[in-house]
Formats: structure tokens, sequence, C-alpha cells
């Protein structure tokens, strides 16, 4: 089954409301196999609309609808569906009914215009909204057109869809899409893609299909199958394959974080860590007190911006500053080595570098970072040239820190 969403309301087209509704209808329809090729966004316009609704009954078999069953003038979405599919509105008195209750629970009075949001076509499935004012409706025209029209807010959407719609769509659809996600760090989209070309350009059952962000890259592998353990067990062979020739590069599943993973790994490993912090001014320490029990190893973080603090806080020697400077592998290391001291934990990193806009040189450009990590006695130490603005050169800095404490920790 085709489907498509419309999202309704001139507020979305100004970019006032983000249109999270749709991410949420299409990650919902997905699951239950109904495919989504096409999302609009309509303003609070019933020509428009009713074009739109046209438009994607051209190439689909269902359509989706979100906002615009308010009490108000400009509230057309249920009008404009009914009026495509040749139906007439009534008032429903169960419906009125659940309105004027809501009121009077939440103590507040009703409106007369409020009236307008219990009317329906008599024979249509009217879904209860138990959060709102608007009830949602699946409306169905006699050549087997469906439209669901749902509510804008929210928190009333999805009550209203995991409790009404996910129901009538499972009688009619017959089939699953079960997606697993994996995550990477340290390989760019285009390396990644030469390694697994022949999985990508595959069109069979399962898909694979890359996404880049700003810091990572996410494989979606999806299987077609009658049930979720179906589509596991054909996922499967693939995700092995991915697993063999991409090894080290995958960090994580699912909605993993590498610093949840990182904090994962020294829990289970009973190792302690420690950071000292330069150009990332506390990123990394921030980013492992995200993991909740992450105290049991996480010691300390200190940010040694200035030579001073440096020399004081963890004993980076005077001459190695003047001899190499604060941005040097010399620093970094005598850092990393230094807060292992200072916290008596078993692995310290540290991180030094010219984040910019200023401060860069010839020799020492903006985006040179080191990262140190003394971990059991042994200090290594990382040059990077990271390119970009100083917010994504310390972001980056703070993931590349973070992934090198989970490759050492897969080594222990």
């Amino acid at each position: 089954m085709k489907a498509e969403i419309i999202a309704v309301g001139t507020e979305l087209l100004l970019g006032d409301i983000l249109n999270t509704n749709a991410q949420f209808l299409s990650k919902e329809l997905a699951a239950l196999g109904v495919e989504v090729y096409h999302q609009t966004v309509i303003g609070d316009n019933e020509d428009r609309l009713l074009d739109a609704f046209k438009e994607a009954f051209k190439r689909c078999d269902m359509v989706i609808t979100s906002g615009g069953l308010g009490p108000t003038q400009d509230d057309i979405t249920k009008e404009i569906a009914a009026k495509f599919l040749g139906k007439e509105l009534t008032l429903n008195e169960e419906a009125l009914k659940d309105i004027e209750n809501y009121f009077n629970i939440t103590g507040r009075k009703m409106s007369e215009s409020n009236k307008k949001q219990a009317y329906f076509p008599k024979e249509d499935i009217i879904l209860k909204n138990n959060n709102g004012t608007a009830p949602g409706a699946i409306m169905k025209g006699k050549n087997g057109e469906i439209i669901i029209v749902l509510p804008g807010p929210p928190r009333e959407i999805i009550p209203m869809f995991k409790e009404g719609v996910v129901p009538f769509l499972k009688t009619i659809t017959d089939s699953t899409l079960y997606s697993k996600v994996i995550r990477l760090f340290g390989i760019g989209e285009s390396s990644m893609a030469e390694e697994i070309k022949d999985i990508l350009e595959s069109r069979n059952n399962p898909t694979v299909a890359p996404y880049a962000k700003e810091m990572d890259v996410t494989l979606r592998i999806t299987a077609k199958a009658k049930d979720e353990e179906e589509a596991r067990d054909i996922i499967k062979p693939v995700e092995n394959k991915i697993k063999e020739r991409l090894g080290e590069y995958i960090y994580g599943e699912g909605e993993d974080t590498l610093e949840e993973v990182v904090a994962r790994k020294l829990l289970q490993k009973r190792l302690t860590i420690a950071v000292a912090e330069s150009c990332t001014g506390g990123m990394i320490a921030s980013k492992l007190v995200n993991y909740p029990g992450v105290s049991e190893v996480f010691m300390e973080g200190v940010v040694t911006y200035s030579n001073k603090s440096k020399v004081e806080n963890l004993g980076v020697k005077v001459e190695t500053l003047e001899k190499y400077g604060a941005v040097s592998e010399e620093t970094a290391r005598e850092m990393a080595e230094g807060i292992v001291k200072k916290a008596g934990v078993d692995i310290g990193i540290s991180s030094t570098g010219i984040a910019g806009p200023d401060g860069g040189t010839e020799e020492k450009p903006v985006g040179l970072v080191y990262i140190g990590i003394c971990i059991r006695g042994k200090s290594m130490v990382k040059k990077l040239n990271i390119p970009g603005n100083r917010e994504r050169v310390r972001a980056r800095t703070t993931m590349e820190a973070l992934n090198w404490v989970r490759l050492e920790l897969n080594k222990l």
C-alpha cells in the first residue's frame, strides 16, 4: 500500500512550526509496511488543498493529513476531504459529547464554534481525541480511496495514530517494513560506499541506504516481510557482510551514540577515565556525563585553557610549552599523562588545538588539533587537521577523542 502525507497549516509554510508530524507518520507507516513516496505541505486554502488530494490519489491509495481540524473558519481539512470524496458532514452526537466532556474535565467553557469539530460523514470511522478537542476520522471513498484526517498538535496526533489508526492499518496491510540501523564513525560516506558498493546497488530484499550526518555515517538496512521476526532473518546475512567489511568503523546500532558506547565499555571493563581539555573546553566531559551511571568510572574533567593552568593543574613542563607550544604533540602527551596522575585513573584523554577563527599560522593553521591518550601507562598522540568553523573543529575533536577511546577499549 502507498500513502501520502499532507500537512495542513500556513504556519508550517512560514516556518513558524517545525513539521515533526511528517517524520513521525513516515516512521510509523514504514513499520507497518506502508510505503510513503511523497509529502506535501499546504496552507489553509480550500482550492490548493483540494488540488493536493487530486494529485495525491493519482499516485497513492491513502492520504493521511495532519492539522486543520480546529474550530475556526480556516480549519478546513475535514471539510475538503469530505468534499473530495463526495460526502456530506452531519453532527455526530457521540463526538459532540466527547468534546463537551473534554471541556468539563479541563474546567473550560466550550465555545459554540467547537461544535464544528463534531461534524463527520455518517458511515466513516471517528477517532477519539483524549488529549484535545479535535476528533480525527478515517474516511473511505467509492473507489477505494482512504483519507485519514488527524489533528496537528503532536500530543494529540501521536496517541490518536497509535490507538486508532494503527489497528485499522493492520487490518488492510499484509506485510511490515523493519529496519536495522548501523552507526559508523571515522570513515566518510564515499569511502564507506566504495567498500560496500555491491550491497548498496542491490535492489533485492533487504535494501541498504546510507545517511551522512555532520559527524558520522548511518546505514539503514530495511527488509519487507510478513512480520518483524522474518524481517530480522532477512536482514542478518547482509548485516554480517557489512560488519565484515567495515569492522572497526562500526560503533553502534539503533539509537546508540558514541558517548553511550564508550561509557558502557568503560563500565563493563571497570576502567576509570579522566579528561584534560583545552580547545574542546569541556565538551568531551559533557558528552561522557550524558550517560547515567558513568560517575562510577568518570572521575574528573578539567579545562586547562591557559599555559599556566596546564602547568599548575597537569604538570606540563614549562620547557615543553616554550619549545613546542601549547598546540603540539608533546603538550598533548604531557596533558594526558598529567590527568592520569592527578585523578589516579586508568585512562587519560587530552585535547589541544587551534579552533579559530583566529590564531592560526602557516606552521600551525586553524583546525590543527592534537589528541592525547594515556592508557595503563602507554601514551599516544594523534594529529588532526579539521576543516570548518570553530564549532565544527571543537565538535569533531570531541568525537575523535571518544572514538579513539572506543578503539583502544576494544583492544583490552
